[in-house]
């Protein structure tokens, strides 16, 4: 019996296979390889002594995706594929509705049909949208959603508890996560978009990769943008709950050995915050880099601080965090020296 882990070469997903793997679990990835690379399925098996069988389809040609199910024997699914670059989503909505949608209702269209009755979601924080600090997992959810990208999470999760209402036997937990970072402390796989990231994190590396080496890659590349500085933060920036990708994936192990009947949604954070500021000042600190940067014009619906309460995570999971800023400012470092 494997687990099936679609997004299985992106960020989370192959973190997530590592953990799984060191524990003793099969897995069969599935990616259509939009913003992540094959070579990475390589470095998964060289970094884990096991083998993982790897399938280049994209979930939304339903007939392809089906051999997965007819050719391997699938215990349970753990679903991160699915577009996720908030100001993209903004410029084409329709392409997030269609891929983040069609494609999740047909992995449950054959997980229904193969009696496939174990999920764990990759939801979002931004499924809260203007709920206040901390957010728990009773915090409103929906109002105040900024961007589509979010509101194809909170469709999805939608769906999912509609789903569990009708089939007594579904298990599924929607992880809610914050802003994911980091990379496996090995340096063999961590955050490589295939195009300019989105993210804080993976853009920092690049400026500081571009500004402390002989290594030109791109004039975007030239500073940090820091969007505003009149937040009601310490420093004006604005203040995120981030984790690290490993606390991340061990969490989703966690969740998987946890499922039960029924629908249920746990927060992955650490229940605080750092700005933009102090997550620049770390980087530079921990590494020994300069990392240039210029404030400009906020981003609409951008909000002060995001942080969550964990407290489930712990209660439920038996899970928390335990990696710092700096662990994770050192392991993105120590990624881009070796890739």
């Amino acid at each position: 019996m494997s687990i099936l882990v679609t997004g299985g070469t992106g960020f989370i997903g192959s973190h997530t296979v590592v953990e799984l793997l060191n524990k003793g679990y099969s897995c069969v990835l599935v990616d259509n390889l939009s913003n992540s690379k094959k070579e990475v399925v390589g470095k998964i098996e060289n970094m884990t002594n096991k083998q993982v069988k790897f399938y280049q389809i994209d979930l939304l040609d339903l007939e392809n995706f089906e051999r997965i199910f007819t050719e391997n024997k699938i215990e349970g699914v753990i679903h991160f594929a699915g577009l996720k670059a908030v100001g993209e989503s903004v410029a084409d909505p329709l392409k997030y509705y269609e891929n983040n949608l069609v494609s999740t209702l047909n992995l449950l269209k054959l997980m229904k049909k193969y009696f496939v009755k174990k999920l764990i979601f990759s939801s979002s924080s931004t499924v809260y949208g203007d709920a206040s600090v901390p957010m728990t997992e009773i915090s409103h959810v929906g109002n105040g959603i900024t961007n589509p990208y979010g509101r194809t999470k909170y469709i999805i999760e939608l769906i999912l508890r509609d789903g569990c209402m009708s089939d007594k036997d579904l298990q599924i937990i929607a992880l809610r996560y914050f802003n994911p970072v980091g990379a496996h402390p090995s340096g063999l796989i961590g955050e490589n978009p295939n195009n300019i990231p989105n993210n804080l994190m993976p853009f920092v590396t690049k400026v500081a990769f571009q500004n402390n080496s002989n290594t030109f890659l791109g004039e975007v590349y030239k500073e940090v943008k820091i969007f505003g500085n009149d937040y009601k933060t310490i420093d004006g920036t604005g203040a995120r709950d981030y984790i690290h990708v490993v606390d991340l994936a061990q969490a989703h192990v966690l969740a998987y050995e946890n499922l039960e009947k029924g629908y249920d949604v746990i927060n992955l954070g650490t229940g605080r915050s750092t700005t933009v500021l102090e997550l620049i000042k770390t980087y530079e600190s921990i590494n020994s880099v300069i990392i240039p940067y210029k404030f400009v014009e906020r981003r609409d619906g951008d909000n002060d601080e995001s942080y969550c309460c964990p407290k489930k995570a712990k209660e439920k999971l038996g899970w928390v965090a335990q990696k710092s800023i700096a662990d994770m400012c050192r392991d993105s470092w120590k990624f881009a020296k070796k890739k």
